[in-house]
């Protein structure tokens, strides 16, 4: 990867609907070699997917919570059949296998108190858990989908 890859990859993490012809004028090349480019990012795996982000108050989900979780179990299949269910939980739109005091953390989006409180209940009725406690997001200081560049090989 090189500085090139890394303009292109900026751009499109600024703007996925970027034309591969203005992708190019912004990075100083011709179309067909920055079209080449990001079909090598893309075979690779570097560029996983494009997406649209969407406004979360728009669509009455601006309320962020942060829900740590510690079970007792920790087979493979436990994690598994967890993470099956947990994937089935809309409202949940990050989830990850922690290490430290807690087995998991999540990241939740929902209207209210009362949309997490049904959640809540879905996400205890699914798996044993010892213990799960919810931190409510009070303000968004920073939030961005954009990955640093800079650490590329």
């Amino acid at each position: 990867m090189d500085d090139i890859d890394r303009k292109i990859l900026s751009e499109l993490q600024q703007d996925g609907t970027l034309s591969v012809t203005e992708i190019a004028d912004r990075v100083g090349l011709s179309t067909s070699p920055c079209w080449r480019r990001i079909q090598i990012l893309e075979e690779t795996g570097v560029i996983s997917k494009r997406v649209a982000l969407l406004n979360a108050e728009k669509l009455n989900v601006g309320v962020t919570v942060f829900v740590r979780v510690k079970t007792n179990q920790h087979s493979y299949d436990w994690l598994e059949n967890f993470a099956k269910e947990i994937e089935r939980i809309d409202e949940v739109v990050e989830f990850y296998r922690m290490s430290g005091d807690i087995d998991y953390l999540l990241r939740v989006v929902v209207p209210d108190i009362e949309g997490f409180d049904d959640v809540y209940k879905r996400l205890i009725s699914i798996a044993d858990l010892a213990d799960v406690s919810s931190n409510f997001a009070m303000e968004k200081i920073k939030y961005t989908t954009s990955l640093p560049l800079a650490y590329t090989k």
